[in-house]
C-alpha cells in the first residue's frame, strides 16, 4: 500500500510505502460497527432522569372522597395517570460505558486506516512547519493538496502547538496526536493526513 508524499509546503515529492500490517487489513463492517458503538456509548453522559411519584411536588392529600361521587378511586395528585404526575417507568441516571477487547479495538483501528488507504484517502507529509499559529497558513496547505472543504483528520507524530492552533478554527478539520487518534476519528473523516513521524508512531502503537 502506498500514499502520496508531500513537502511541508504542500508540493508532491513522490510516494511512501505504508506498512501492510496497519494499512493493508481487509475491513469488516461488523467489527467497525462494534467499536464505533462502544466509543459513542462511552461519550454519553447518562444524566437523564424523570421524577417518580415520590419526587413530584404534590401534597399527597386524597383528591376526592373514595365513594359517593361516581368517579374512579384515586389517591394523591402525583400519580402517573395525571398530568404533571410522577413518571411510572421513566429514565434514571446510568453509566452507558463499556469496553470491547483490546485486540478488537486495535483491529478495528487498522481496518479504518486500511479503508482510507484503499480509497487513496491517506496523505503523508515530510513534516508540518508552522513558524507561527495562523489559520490562513493551514487553509493554504489544505488547498494545495486539494482538501479544502473536506472532512480531514490531521495526525502529527508529536504535539505541535502552532499546527493545533492553526487548524482548530477550520470547519471539518480535527487534529489528533498519533497516540490518541482512534477508529471513530478516522471514520468520521474523509481524509487522513499524517506526517512521516506519525506513520512510525502508529507502527509502534499497533505492532
Amino acid at each position: 500500500m502506498k500514499a502520496p508524499l508531500y513537502s511541508p509546503t504542500g508540493e508532491r515529492i513522490g510516494e511512501i510505502e505504508l506498512p501492510d500490517e496497519i494499512f493493508g487489513v481487509k475491513p469488516k463492517r461488523h467489527i467497525l460497527w462494534e467499536v464505533v458503538k462502544m466509543y459513542l456509548a462511552n461519550r454519553r453522559a447518562g444524566t437523564h432522569k424523570a421524577k417518580t411519584r415520590a419526587e413530584v411536588s404534590y401534597s399527597g392529600r386524597k383528591i376526592w372522597p373514595q365513594k359517593g361521587l361516581g368517579r374512579a378511586r384515586h389517591g394523591d395528585r402525583g400519580a402517573p395517570i395525571f398530568v404533571k404526575g410522577g413518571k411510572a417507568h421513566g429514565p434514571r441516571p446510568r453509566d452507558y460505558s463499556y469496553q470491547v477487547p483490546k485486540k478488537v479495538k486495535r483491529l478495528a483501528f487498522k481496518m479504518a486506516l486500511s479503508d482510507r488507504a484503499l480509497e487513496n484517502r491517506v496523505l503523508v507529509f515530510e513534516g508540518f512547519e508552522f513558524p507561527e499559529p495562523k489559520t490562513k497558513s493551514m487553509v493554504q496547505l489544505l488547498s494545495a493538496v486539494g482538501l479544502e472543504g473536506k472532512k480531514v483528520v490531521v495526525v502529527p507524530g508529536e504535539y505541535n502547538r502552532n499546527l493545533y492552533l492553526s487548524s482548530r478554527n477550520i470547519p471539518k478539520v480535527e487534529t489528533r496526536l498519533a497516540k490518541d487518534v482512534n477508529t471513530l476519528d478516522v471514520l468520521n473523516s474523509e481524509y487522513v493526513v499524517l506526517d512521516k513521524n506519525a506513520v512510525e508512531k502508529l507502527k509502534e502503537r499497533l505492532s
